[in-house]
């Protein structure tokens, strides 16, 4: 691998970008504004006030997804999963 490859690669890991692109994207697709833009710049608003503790972080899920999510793993609505069903459902 060419040293320059490497510094980009190190880069990318250090500032965590994949992550946050990653996640970036995952909102927009989840909330799909109609000014993605200025979502995007209120989100990453967010993000550095919270990372100043002046403000909350910026999750992707509510209560409403994960009791949505459970309810799909849950399938004959026993209340409970079991810790094979969690795992996969925190994987994806």
């Amino acid at each position: 691998m060419a040293a320059g490859e490497e510094q980009s690669r190190e880069y990318l890991r250090r500032h965590r970008l994949p992550e946050l692109l990653h996640r970036l994207g995952a909102l927009l697709l989840f909330h799909r504004p109609e000014r993605p833009r200025e979502f995007l710049i209120q989100v990453l608003e967010r993000v550095k006030a919270g990372r100043r503790a002046e403000g909350e972080y910026p999750f992707l899920m509510d209560e409403a997804n994960v009791e949505a999510m459970f309810s799909l793993l849950d399938v004959l609505g026993r209340g409970y999963i079991r810790p094979e069903q969690y795992r996969e459902g925190a994987s994806t």
